[in-house]
């Protein structure tokens, strides 16, 4: 299961004040964006690492790669002004061999190698599968200030990444936006427009997605636990 893990983060990070990248903040003795890397280099099933990033960032990133010890990134990129753009930019740079994509936010470093394989594992039996959790909270559906639905909670799920694809249902997903022109900022909707399904793999409550200016407290709180 050759997978190409594409690690995206060329937003501008302005829920934190946009002055520092989020994915150059520290964690733990690491950077944010090292250790997003180092657990896809302990992931067996992924043998090289692309990443798509602000121009800028660029440096400090190849930097950081080669401090953590990482030997599988493949090249740094320049994303794009959308999540999508940047993705095609990535994809531009994987292997011929690869059979697999796997896509990743750079803002998620906590994601656990083993959470990892087992959602390469399940787009292998199902073409695509995309690792999230339970929703905890109940839902409402709002219009206008006002309450006019609850969807059961039972069948709503966070989304999380990685969201793994087999390489050629994601080439097709990515050729059916382009031609159509639409930006999705969800992988797996590429998929689901032409057809693909895709598994939910259960993943952890402790992927979270550095957003805000606390959110890098909660994550120094559980790397260093």
């Amino acid at each position: 299961m050759k997978t190409s893990a594409i690690i995206v983060c060329a937003g501008n990070s302005t829920r934190m004040g946009g002055e520092v990248s989020k994915i150059l903040l520290p964690l733990g003795e690491r950077l944010v964006i090292g250790v997003t890397m180092l657990a896809f280099e302990q992931c067996e099933y992924v043998t090289e690492i692309v990443i798509s990033a602000r121009q800028q960032d660029i440096p400090a990133i190849k930097q950081e790669a080669e401090k953590a010890g990482v030997t599988k990134l493949r090249a740094v990129v320049k994303g794009g002004q959308t999540r999508q753009q940047s993705v095609i930019n990535g994809l531009r740079e994987i292997s011929k061999e690869t059979e697999f994509v796997a896509i990743h936010d750079g803002a998620r470093p906590l994601v656990k190698p083993e959470d990892i394989a087992r959602t390469i594992k399940d787009a292998s039996v199902f073409g695509g599968a995309v690792l999230g959790v339970p929703v905890k909270d109940t839902i409402k559906t709002v219009e206008d200030g006002l309450v006019v639905d609850t969807p059961p909670r039972k069948f709503l799920y966070i989304t999380q990444t990685p969201q793994v694809f087999g390489k050629k249902l994601y080439y097709e997903g990515v050729d059916f936006a382009l031609e159509h022109g639409l930006d999705f900022t969800d992988d797996c909707q590429l998929a689901e427009a032409v057809g693909g399904k895709i598994f939910m793999t259960q993943g952890d409550y402790t992927n979270i997605k550095i957003t805000t200016p606390e959110d890098i407290d909660i994550a120094n709180l559980l790397y260093n636990k």
